[in-house]
């Protein structure tokens, strides 16, 4: 991995400091993962909020980078809404200020940009989008559904073709949008997702079997 992205992963895991009712959800999402990889030898993971425009994308990302820290290639990270947006450019700002390379794919005008991320040269770069959470980008079932957001929670009772779920829920950074507080505020947010991402897959790592 790239050296200013391996010094903010050391950060967080020297900075992580999560309750215990938090610390319950996340080893229960862990537990997830793990049955799955000592099933399949493979994770597919979609985090779902309405717009898929910044929690599941941060939720996505930092679970492919602590993933892919702690060598559990065998996990899969996508992301999705009920609903397709955009992805927040201050979304990749915070990421790229963190060590994560990124840039946009095509035309930087449209009104749904594809964007890349990249961690390490010997990594295949991981691709982001907004889109519905059932795009055909995604996996259409054995999945792992993570919502991000409580209106996704709430207002999408069934997932298809998730076989499990999980209420990862995180606060909107949008609401400090176009305030003083606005890049604050998507640094917090991105730093506590990052250190509960790197939580779940130590202990995924930490219990393997191989």
């Amino acid at each position: 991995m790239y050296p200013k992205l391996i010094s903010s992963i050391e950060q967080v895991a020297q900075k992580a400091s999560i309750s215990e009712e938090r610390l319950e959800l996340l080893t229960h999402f862990s537990d997830l993962v793990l049955k799955e990889l000592n099933n399949r030898q493979k994770c597919n993971l979609n985090f779902i909020c309405t717009h898929n425009s910044r929690r599941s994308h941060l939720s996505q990302i930092w679970a492919w980078v602590m993933s892919r820290h702690f060598k559990l290639d065998g996990v899969h990270c996508y992301s999705g809404g009920t609903e397709a947006t955009a992805l927040f450019p201050l979304v990749q700002k915070v990421l790229i200020d963190q060590g994560i390379q990124s840039d946009i794919i095509g035309e930087k005008q449209l009104k749904n940009p594809i964007y890349y991320f990249k961690i390490s040269e010997e990594i295949s770069p991981l691709i982001g989008f907004s889109k519905k959470y059932e795009d055909a980008f995604n996996p259409a079932q054995n999945y792992i559904a993570v919502m991000t957001c409580g209106h996704a929670n709430e207002n999408c009772p069934l997932v298809l073709g998730a076989k499990s779920r999980v209420a990862l829920t995180y606060e909107d950074p949008k609401a400090f949008d176009h305030t003083a507080l606005q890049l604050e505020k998507y640094q917090e947010r991105s730093a506590e997702i990052a250190a509960e991402m790197f939580t779940v897959f130590k202990s995924v790592s930490e219990k393997r079997k191989y």
